[in-house]
């Protein structure tokens, strides 16, 4: 139980301070390479969490489509290296009143909820296989259309990225 509370703890700290180093950082290149880590966090807390299928999909989807994709695009960008982020404080004071409006709310739920606590937990093997069961049986069609939109994507997006200008 004390390597699972530190393991917990340890996915914690990193993706609250990766998240951190996202949100603050002037840099857009360190924002994007503390949004990897911050993503490898929650596929922790997710593998602690006994949610095998959720861990996998983060790792593969986030970590491995998502970011190579915002790394691509920013490091593809013209002068995106020595851009420096600056937002107005205009915005500042009200963002501060929404957040402390939204965390408070989400405390109250918290301590208020009556949460209930299984003796048992769901194994590793029990997750997974009756998602993919699902997805090749009862969702086939759906997921071949994403798979399809997605290809779509990203042939365009190829094409977007390789067209020559014309001058």
């Amino acid at each position: 139980m004390v390597l699972y509370n530190l393991a917990f703890y340890f996915f914690s700290l990193i993706t609250l301070a990766s998240a951190s180093v996202v949100v603050f950082s002037k840099n857009i290149v360190h924002s994007a390479f503390a949004l990897l880590f911050t993503f490898f966090g929650v596929a922790g807390l997710y593998v602690l969490m006994m949610a095998d299928f959720l861990a996998i999909t983060q790792i593969l989807i986030y970590i491995g489509g998502i970011m190579v994709l915002i790394l691509f695009g920013v490091m593809l960008t013209n002068r995106t290296i020595d851009v420096q982020i600056r937002t107005g404080s205009i915005q500042t004071f009200p963002a501060m009143l929404i957040v402390a409006a939204l965390a408070g709310t989400l405390v109250g739920i918290f301590w208020s909820t009556d949460w209930k606590i299984s003796p048992t937990a769901i194994g590793f093997e029990k997750t997974a296989p009756e998602i993919g069961k699902m997805l090749l049986t009862n969702y086939l069609l759906p997921f071949e259309i994403a798979s399809i939109v997605l290809l779509v994507a990203l042939i365009g997006a190829a094409m977007i990225a390789r067209r020559e200008k014309k001058a």
